[in-house]
């Protein structure tokens, strides 16, 4: 078949598909730029001018952190879709289907909406070189213009301050945690990491600040800015119950006694609540209660079968494995079978050292692609740790490694699957 009817060529030579094919577009996307990553907002910028690109009819929350971003902007859309408000969100990376990325009232959007407004990318950035990622940030918003929505709320890609979703100034800034991660981009501590994480922040602006320890960069940016800043621990601040099964909030104005435990991190919902008491947009106290029991993310802390007892959770740093070893408290089991593929661009022995200790089997797995990592390297790290290498096996996918442990479980123990996106998107497909 002849494809000559189907396609054009685009500005950086490769072929635009012209068919409603949202696979088609995106494979394209991949083709046009020589980096996945390419820091900087003026190319960004210049092609939302051209779109007449603009937010100022809805009211933006942009959320930036290493952790926790993605459970605290769906914290967020569901309470604000509570309240009877038009929501979208947009977030990244996906698990399964690029259109998770965008979310209209809590609903994937279709793909027809991003295929018109990659058309719509396309036909104004002309010359202009984008990234996969800043592609497709500037049709999210363009999905988001044409919707009219009342909020629309922004996850970070990488960093804040040269992110692609900063072109747009927020309402409200929220900042979740800082650790060590993209440290290639970032800098390599979290002083440095923190003022990326800022770059959010406007002057005189309102912003969220939800981690339990913002290091020193962080208040200095915010006082530079002269943002009006709300701190964990200083402005809000939770407790876990005795029961182990509710919490209990408190903010500036308002309170709550009698929370029931999220599934999702607890300082995520947390700083959930804070954004919407800054924004005089919190729902009532029984409403919240079942906001908070119905609100689930997939990929994070999820339930995916019973029997065998599985859940996958994308944790790939330190700062989330450290929450992780805290959170598997809460399953009373009597052992565990933990499948793990990580990237090798990762801090790969901070992030396994806080699990090394678990009563546990080890189904280490090797990774796909350029940034993948070789099982033996997971396997030494564990070892490193104090892990019992009996208790280590290897493998040369996550699938592999995933059907042992399924056939290896035991009535009253817990598969766990982390370490990736990838690695939980591998399970989900399988």
């Amino acid at each position: 078949m002849n494809n000559q009817n189907n396609t054009s060529v685009g500005s950086a030579g490769a072929p635009v598909p012209s068919s409603k094919s949202l696979g088609q577009w995106l494979s394209y996307l991949e083709s046009i730029h020589p980096s996945a990553i390419d820091m900087g907002l003026d190319r960004v910028k210049a092609v939302a001018n051209a779109m007449k690109l603009s937010l100022d009819g809805s009211l933006v929350i942009t959320v930036a952190g290493t952790n926790g971003k993605g459970t605290t902007c769906r914290l967020l859309e569901q309470a604000l879709l509570a309240q009877g408000k038009t929501v979208a969100v947009y977030s990244s990376p996906h698990l399964i289907d690029y259109r998770e990325r965008v979310r209209l009232n809590g609903e994937l959007a279709n793909a027809e909406a991003f295929v018109s407004s990659f058309e719509c990318v396309e036909e104004a950035r002309e010359d202009v070189t984008l990234t996969y990622f800043e592609f497709g940030t500037l049709a999210a918003m363009k999905m988001m213009q044409e919707w009219s929505v009342d909020v629309a709320i922004l996850e970070v890609g990488l960093g804040g301050r040269l992110d692609a979703t900063n072109i747009i100034d927020p309402d409200l800034a929220v900042i979740t945690t800082i650790d060590l991660d993209h440290q290639d981009w970032l800098g390599n501590t979290r002083e440095k990491i923190a003022r990326e994480k800022a770059g959010i922040m406007r002057h005189q602006g309102k912003a969220v600040v939800g981690d339990l320890f913002p290091p020193s960069s962080l208040y200095d940016v915010a006082n530079e800015l002269q943002a009006v800043v709300r701190w964990a621990t200083e402005d809000f601040i939770s407790e876990i119950k005795n029961d182990g099964n509710t919490w209990s909030w408190k903010g500036k104005t308002y309170a709550f006694d009698n929370l029931p435990y999220p599934n999702i991190p607890l300082q995520n919902a947390s700083t959930a609540l804070a954004a919407l008491e800054y924004l005089e947009m919190m729902p009532s106290e029984s409403s919240l209660q079942k906001i908070i029991a119905n609100t689930v993310m997939p990929g994070r802390q999820q339930t995916i079968s019973d029997d065998p007892l599985v859940v996958v959770d994308v944790a790939h740093n330190p700062q989330a494995t450290t929450a992780m070893q805290a959170w598997l408290q809460r399953y009373d089991v009597s052992r565990m079978r933990i499948v793990v593929g990580m990237l090798k661009d990762k801090s790969i022995a901070e992030t396994l050292a806080p699990l090394s200790e678990l009563n546990a089997n080890w189904y280490v797995a090797t990774t796909e692609g350029p940034r993948g990592c070789n099982a033996e390297v997971l396997e030494n790290a564990l070892v490193n740790a104090g892990t019992t290498i009996e208790n280590i096996a290897t493998y040369d996918s996550v699938s592999a490694a995933y059907s042992k442990a399924r056939a290896d479980y035991q009535p009253g123990e817990l598969i766990l699957v982390f370490g990736s996106f990838v690695t939980v998107a591998d399970v989900l497909a399988k």
